[in-house]
């Protein structure tokens, strides 16, 4: 069996909706790790989650900002911390693993386990460009180059006072969990952003690494054993290392990204076996 990867499926495009449809496992053992970006409509990441979940013997999700974003089209009008718990409970309901469950244990066929750890981390304006010292300076030149995240209108707080104060309890919540997987065992960190900067590097507007995650989690590979981590969001679909460690960007990416590699949309990378 494999455990596989993929993300930003953003399904609300007809070609990528038919991807997903598509997708089967190679093995009845398969695992499939999501991460983030479904959808942006609740109907619809539910309707991706359940076809998946029939298909692979486990799936995982890790929400990306798309899921998080309250869009005037999406019935469920729930906001920030809500809209999460939302969602957490609907995968609770279709046997998803999510970032609020006891992490599942996938084990190779070398015998090797890993604790496989969804994350939502969401970013804090850390990730700023170069020669900017403050988030008022890296914002501020952001608008001034017209590269700003949808996030700022649609991705809602609440009840925090700002996505970077939500991020900030996150990381406490989070990092007090990874802390408690029994020392002996790896992990496979799967998160909606890179945990280290040097990805979005190659990003075409180095302003939109602002809303691309958070310098806090730079040695998380390390401290918490990863064998490997998995991430998406840039719609750069690559494998880079850092200290050793694989990093998987698994995004299919929109229709106008993917057409022009004359591939077809990406399929679930193989992550461990």
């Amino acid at each position: 069996m494999s455990l596989l990867a993929i993300s930003d499926l953003h399904i609300n495009h007809p070609e990528n909706r038919k991807h997903v449809d598509g997708l089967r496992p190679d093995s009845d053992g398969d695992w499939l790790l999501v991460a983030g970006d479904v959808a942006d409509l609740v109907e619809d990441v539910e309707w991706a989650l359940r076809l998946l979940r029939d298909r692979f013997a486990t799936v995982v999700w890790a929400p990306g900002n798309h899921e998080l974003w309250t869009v005037p089209a999406d019935p469920v009008q729930a906001r920030g911390v809500e809209r999460y718990e939302l969602l957490v409970g609907l995968c609770r309901e279709l046997g998803v693993h999510t970032p609020e469950d006891p992490y599942p244990v996938w084990t190779g066929e070398d015998g090797r386990a890993a604790a496989i750890a969804p994350l939502f981390l969401l970013y804090d304006y850390t990730f700023r460009p170069d020669g900017t010292a403050t988030q008022e300076e890296a914002l501020a030149q952001a608008h001034r180059a017209n590269v700003v995240c949808t996030d700022e209108h649609l991705l809602h707080p609440d009840p925090y006072p700002g996505r970077e104060a939500w991020c900030r309890a996150r990381l406490e919540l989070t990092e007090s969990r990874l802390a408690a997987v029994p020392a002996d065992l790896q992990t496979v960190l799967v998160n909606h952003y890179p945990l280290v900067r040097e990805p979005t590097r190659v990003l075409r507007y180095p302003e939109f690494a602002l809303w691309c995650g958070t310098e806090h989690t730079a040695d998380w590979h390390i401290r918490h054993r990863a064998r490997a981590m998995v991430y998406g969001h840039l719609h750069i679909p690559r494998t880079t290392w850092h200290d050793g460690v694989p990093f998987h960007e698994v995004s299919v990416g929109y229709p106008r990204e993917w057409r022009p590699r004359g591939k077809g949309p990406a399929q679930p990378t193989t992550v461990l076996r």
